[in-house]
């Protein structure tokens, strides 16, 4: 079985992590492009865009106004506000 050139390119957990931890060390530093392009280790950009796609669905990273990609994620400060009574719906 092979595959066809328009198969889905899915990343695996190291790939994804890594990506992750690139964002978050360099978060508003670079575009989409510029990212992918200084990642520790190389990959085709169609699973990038994927892990990208993954990453904003998850709500990690979002990109700002002039196309950056920002990390976004903090789960202690999250806690900090799903604690606090005076913030719940009613």
């Amino acid at each position: 079985m092979t595959a066809s050139p328009s198969a889905s390119h899915s990343p695996t957990l190291e790939t994804i992590r890594m990506v992750e931890d690139f964002a978050r060390e360099h978060s508003g530093e670079y575009r989409r492009r510029a990212m992918w392009s200084r990642l520790p280790r190389q990959m085709m950009y169609q699973t990038f865009k994927t892990v990208i796609d993954y990453l904003i669905e998850s709500e990690k990273i979002a990109i700002d106004a002039d196309g950056r990609v920002c990390w976004i994620f903090d789960p202690d400060l999250t806690r900090h506000y799903l604690g606090r009574e005076d913030l719940r719906v009613r």
